[in-house]
């Protein structure tokens, strides 16, 4: 491309890193424990929580007055816990809305074998490359009930409630958003009260923070790359305080409002301030809470 120069940095080893970082105002209390934190983690993957901590402008190096290594490692636990807090929390979504899309769409269109049905679908492309997506399942799956469904039965694949348990998450919003039948989107989308366009828009937001969550990718004050669509209207509780869409907090509330439709009375709320708790340090207006939040009628 134009205006690119080839990549010219060579490998740095962890005590050289760790004397780049001192050299630059980085605290480090104890040398030994840092390298051995570098080469167990990875410098590029730790540099993401040592950013912040740079003082204005950034691309000086040169670290606030009160950065600390520890502080690097702070942030790097809070965000390891964070992820698997909300991992935890979306897998009781990936669940249910699985169920729903498998349940309604066997009952509506009357066949267990509708997901590998192309006239179910508006899209051939798309549907075509789900299906590739669901062969390759197929092919390399050593579970004991595909195991038993290919030494048992002719048909070229199982029926949806069996196909949907191989199937990553992202396949099966795939195949929800490429249904041809409105009508049966809308009965889906309306057992979590929503309109088609933001159940879409927000499945797409649970399916890319999982990913992240199960990618060990840092989520703490990441941005998202897509803004959610909003309801016409929204009959269950939400939020009120001007929230910026973009940031971890707004998925968060994704979450915790499909979570209050799928099991009411969670404890969601109650984790989630324990790991605020445990981790007075983080900055929350930094991942997008707004003052007061916790009195949103979401949260309530």
């Amino acid at each position: 491309m134009i205006g690119t120069v080839p990549f010219s940095k060579g490998f740095t080893n962890s005590s050289d890193l760790v004397s780049l970082l001192l050299s630059r105002g980085l605290t480090i209390e104890d040398i030994q424990k840092s390298i051995d934190y570098i080469d167990n983690i990875g410098y590029y993957r730790l540099s993401a929580y040592m950013y912040p901590l740079l003082e204005m402008p950034k691309s000086n190096h040169q670290y606030k007055r009160n950065a600390s290594f520890s502080k690097v490692m702070m942030l790097y636990r809070f965000d390891k816990k964070l992820r698997t807090f909300m991992f935890n929390e979306i897998e009781k979504i990936e669940v249910a809305v699985r169920s729903k899309i498998v349940n309604i769409g066997c009952e509506v269109i009357g066949s267990p074998f509708w997901m590998t049905d192309t006239s179910n679908f508006i899209n051939p492309s798309k549907f075509n490359k789900s299906l590739e997506l669901i062969n390759n399942e197929l092919r390399h799956s050593r579970e004991d009930f595909i195991i038993h469904f290919k030494s048992t039965y002719s048909n070229p694949y199982p029926p949806a409630w069996i196909l949907s348990e191989i199937l990553p998450f992202g396949v099966i919003t795939s195949i929800f958003a490429n249904m041809k039948d409105k009508k049966i989107k809308k009965m889906i989308a309306q057992t979590f009260d929503l309109q088609i366009a933001p159940f879409e828009s927000w499945l797409t937001i649970v399916t890319l923070t999982r990913n992240a969550c199960c990618h060990h990718s840092r989520v703490w004050n990441k941005q998202n790359t897509i803004r959610a669509t909003m309801p016409n209207k929204i009959v269950r509780p939400w939020i009120t305080l001007p929230t910026d869409s973009l940031r971890i907090y707004f998925n968060i509330c994704i979450i915790k409002y499909f979570l209050n439709v799928i099991s009411p009375g969670n404890d969601m709320f109650a984790k989630l301030r324990w790991l605020f708790i445990e981790f007075p340090e983080i900055d929350l207006a930094a991942m997008g809470f707004p003052k007061g939040w916790e009195l949103e009628p979401l949260w309530r």
